[in-house]
């Protein structure tokens, strides 16, 4: 994966940019986000200002989601891209705002990484004292010729960089084809950024030699058994070496003690120790359960399931 991404850097970096005039909108050692007034979406759902980030798609992602998801998974568009009035700007050059609020976002075809456009927006923002809330594209031309894994990693690192220096109220996934799987690619990196929840989070350790069982086949197990669990974080660590320092905040955690013996953690505690292997799962769900954040399955007829 990492020599993937770092083959995408040409991709994403390839045209030179130099803008002196423009001085960061924000603070690389202390994270703030954005202040952006408030603005209501055509479905009526509000974005910007305190809101959480906003997923919006394309006419064609829109039609591809279920009407009424019955998996967390199952996750839909809060608004079209098409119909949602934004405002779209070069910020190249002194562009006027409309006087109605209104999402802000790039123009398509522009010449610039996305990164330094979106950067060089927030700032001309600034210095116009505008408080618009901004929309966030993962590309500026979309290809049909990108594999789904590529498509991944240019909007994971244009969208993730983006929320991290606090820049965006809503984000749009328009390199990934499969209409589905951009929407949920969406709501992946949001969740991946810390700015919403949609499905079990999970920490894994990437395996060492210390590792004590098949990290790949037991992560498998645990997805199937806990993947319906929204707003849950579960680290599943090869040993008690580094583990425990790594699932710092996970809510719960499994951990290689011994070849063939589990410990089971809640939060940073210690709480099961030396579980037969082919038990730990269970008793990770009982112990979900005992604290109160386990729910079944729900089972609901839907044509799209």
């Amino acid at each position: 994966v990492c020599r993937e991404l770092l083959a995408q850097i040409p991709a994403l970096t390839q045209t030179e940019c130099d803008f002196k005039d423009a001085p960061l909108s924000f603070d690389p050692f202390d994270f703030s986000r954005r202040e952006s007034l408030q603005v209501s979406l055509p479905t009526g759902i509000h974005c910007g200002g305190k809101q959480t980030i906003r997923v919006l798609g394309t006419s064609q992602q829109t039609a591809a989601c279920p009407p009424q998801p019955s998996k967390p998974e199952m996750v839909q568009t809060e608004a079209s891209y098409e119909h949602s009035g934004i405002w779209e700007v070069d910020p190249r050059v002194d562009f006027q705002l409309p006087e109605e609020l209104c999402l802000i976002a790039i123009k398509d075809e522009l010449d610039l990484p996305v990164i330094s456009a979106y950067r060089l927006l927030a700032s001309c923002l600034k210095k116009k004292d505008c408080r618009y809330p901004v929309l966030l594209k993962d590309t500026f031309t979309p290809q049909d010729s990108l594999t789904s894994d590529i498509a991944l990693l240019r909007s994971s690192v244009n969208l993730g960089s983006l929320i991290s220096d606090g820049i965006g109220d809503a984000v749009l996934i328009r390199n990934e084809q499969d209409p589905s799987k951009a929407v949920k690619l969406a709501y992946t990196i949001l969740q991946a950024a810390g700015c919403r929840s949609f499905k079990t989070d999970y920490v894994a350790c990437p395996s060492c030699g210390r590792t004590l069982f098949n990290l790949q086949s037991v992560t498998a197990s645990i997805k199937e058994r806990t993947g319906h669990l929204t707003g849950v974080k579960i680290a599943i660590m090869g040993c008690i070496v580094n583990g425990p320092g790594e699932m710092a905040d996970a809510d719960f955690g499994y951990v290689g003690g011994a070849p063939g013996k589990i410990n089971l953690y809640v939060g940073k505690q210690p709480v099961k120790f030396n579980i037969p292997e082919a038990d730990a799962v269970e008793q990770l769900v009982d112990l979900i359960r005992e604290h109160g954040k386990w729910r079944e399955v729900a089972i609901m007829a839907d044509a799209h399931v």
